[in-house]
């Protein structure tokens, strides 16, 4: 069987993604490799098909449990067999596994990577002929990563001690060139075809939103998408509680995950969300990497994360089977305070000296400015990122939210003068620069117990904006930063910056770029985000409706996520072409010659009443 036939026959496509076939052929022809893919790029099927086509078992190190176990039970779906060792397995199921392993029984066998230090794994490693060890999410081996796991430094002298040194695949979606290069340098990769496909997901729409009340917005864009599944991130535990009772409350079948919770009730809430009995989950970041469900319509970060890395592999996780999703941001200021708290107050990794903490940290910092700017941005968002992953682009993408509304200009100079001389001003008076709390409050006249105590009430900038909300001026100097007049120090200290002087002192003019359905930055009105301004999406077609009923039932018998049956994309397509027969069937992108045999009739019923009841018996040109 060649790899065109194998991709057909077993995974349901006509041909490669890109960048997969060079991937896929350095494996055959025992090279190393190395894939950087997006999210949904087809990363796996890159070693899944050579570990078809060559003699021996694929071992694959993966960094979840469940991520091992969804990838096991799509591929048994395939008719491919595979297993996976993990620590939630009995004695007797270890023993079963490693005895089937080294019968030759799996063309795939999973493993964490802490068990790659295992004496009684090395031992049956070494019994296999092993043509490819893969290494999923490999950008967690680098200390430079906002990932790192010490046990993927494991991975090159568990390598070396194999009798024959297999090819080594690494693959990741969210790798910065440093990163790549520490993936090469510690995997030990020799000389590997490098397939770097780019950072962009053309069908996930982009948005920030800075609503006024968080928790209502939520609710109202969770509402207008209750028959879609989605996930919801929260910087905090206790967030995630409050958010999925608010979902409860209003009848969406919300459940949660953080590491607060019992791991039983953990996994039966994965299994929940995973299984379509549950549509929404809210979750902290503990509910990570690898989670290979297909149809994430939405999601929804109730707080800014604390890099663009994270940030883009959380949102990944929706849109997986190529269908359009939405990525959709709910900012406010106080989340740069909890992620600098954070980076504060995080664990210390043991494995690095402190000179390589303190570099660590900074490199945080500049994450987090860099999340922020996102967060900030009026341009494209997709730039913005791409620019971050140093991928070219155009200068709009035309499928994000600042590039779907319309702008006008606000002409915003005078008080931005207001901001800047009271910035000066109390950096002349203490000989310091002080944080946005102080300089708010100054400007708005506060009278706080700290501003009295600096003297700050005695400056002639003392509440110069009065009229203001405080949430406007700092939403100004916000802006301020982003046109380059302000700058904040690591601890948050805001001080003038190189275009202030224009400002100040030559004229320079500045005008603010607001969006359609925005209030003007310093009006005093009030007003509540309405709930027709929430994007949203069409409601799926009757046939398409119909063909996911079918879905759902057929993988509730067999036991199994309803992605794993098919794909949203796979059914989108089914609905587009209505097939017949078997035979046409099998032209539908997304379906193989096993789950066609095994699927297929049931479908093919589902499509043949349907015509029946519509009175269509042909689909449409």
């Amino acid at each position: 069987m060649d790899k065109f036939t194998a991709l057909k026959q077993y995974f349901g496509h006509d041909s490669f993604r890109p960048g997969q076939q060079a991937l896929v052929e350095g494996l055959l022809a025992g090279r190393d490799v190395l894939g950087v893919l997006p999210t949904g790029g087809g990363k796996s099927v890159c070693y899944q098909l050579p570990a078809l086509l060559l003699e021996g078992t694929t071992l694959v190190i993966s960094p979840l449990i469940s991520l091992m176990e969804d990838q096991v039970a799509a591929l048994e779906q395939m008719g491919i067999p595979a297993a996976c060792l993990n620590s939630a397995l009995g004695a007797g199921q270890m023993a079963r596994i490693a005895a089937n392993a080294r019968a030759g029984q799996y063309r795939l066998l999973y493993i964490a990577p802490e068990r790659l230090a295992y004496p009684g794994f090395q031992a049956l490693a070494a019994d296999l002929r092993v043509p490819v060890v893969a290494v999923d999410e490999a950008h967690c081996i680098s200390q430079w990563g906002q990932d790192f796991r010490p046990g993927y430094l494991a991975s090159a002298d568990f390598i070396a001690s194999l009798p024959v040194r297999p090819a080594v695949a690494a693959f990741t979606a969210t790798a910065t060139a440093q990163v790549q290069a520490d993936i090469v340098r510690l995997l030990q990769l020799q000389d590997p075809v490098r397939v770097i496909t780019g950072f962009d997901r053309p069908n996930l729409y982009f948005d920030v939103l800075r609503p006024k009340n968080k928790l209502n917005t939520l609710r109202a864009l969770v509402g207008q998408r209750q028959d879609k599944s989605g996930i919801v991130y929260c910087a905090t535990r206790a967030n995630v509680e409050k958010v999925c009772a608010a979902l409860q409350a209003d009848g969406i079948p919300a459940t949660r995950y953080h590491a607060g919770l019992p791991d039983a009730e953990r996994r039966r809430n994965q299994d929940d969300f995973q299984f379509d009995r549950k549509t929404v989950m809210v979750a902290t970041n503990a509910f990570g990497m690898g989670i290979d469900k297909s149809n994430v319509a939405f999601v929804i970060h109730y707080n800014m994360p604390q890099s663009l890395e994270a940030y883009y592999q959380e949102a990944g996780r929706a849109g997986r089977d190529g269908t359009p999703a939405e990525c959709i941001l709910l900012f406010a200021p106080a989340d740069i305070a909890t992620a600098r708290f954070f980076i504060e107050n995080g664990g210390e990794n043991s494995a690095l000296t402190p000179e390589e903490r303190q570099t660590v940290r900074r490199q945080d910092y500049r994450r987090l400015d860099a999340m922020v700017a996102y967060c900030r941005a009026t341009r494209c968002l997709r730039g913005v990122i791409l620019d971050y992953f140093g991928q070219p682009h155009a200068e709009q993408c035309g499928n994000c939210g600042p590039c779907k509304a319309e702008y006008s200009r606000q002409d915003v100079t005078v008080p931005a003068q207001m901001v800047l001389s009271c910035a000066a001003r109390i950096r002349q008076k203490l000989g310091y620069p002080v944080g946005e709390t102080l300089l708010v409050g100054t400007l708005a006249g506060g009278h706080d117990r700290r501003i009295r105590e600096l003297g700050l009430d005695g400056l002639s900038t003392y509440g110069l904006m009065k009229t203001i909300r405080r949430g406007e001026i700092r939403r100004l100097v916000e802006y301020l930063e982003e046109q380059g007049c302000l700058t904040r120090d690591t601890h948050g200290a805001i001080q003038l910056a190189g275009r202030a002087g224009e400002v100040l002192f030559h004229g320079e003019k500045l005008t603010m770029p607001l969006r359609a359905g925005e209030e003007p930055v310093l009006s005093r009105r009030k007003k509540t985000r309405a709930a027709q301004d929430v994007p949203g999406q069409p409601e799926d077609d009757s046939l398409l409706a119909a063909l996911k009923a079918e879905r759902m039932r057929l993988a509730q018998a067999e036991n199994v996520p309803a992605y794993v049956v098919f794909s949203n994309a796979a059914l989108a397509d089914m609905a587009a072409r209505r097939p017949a027969s078997l035979q046409e069937f099998l032209q539908v992108n997304g379906v193989g010659a096993v789950k066609a045999s095994r699927y297929g009739k049931a479908f093919l019923r589902v499509i043949a009443r349907w015509n029946a009841e519509h009175g269509q018996a042909e689909p449409p040109a």
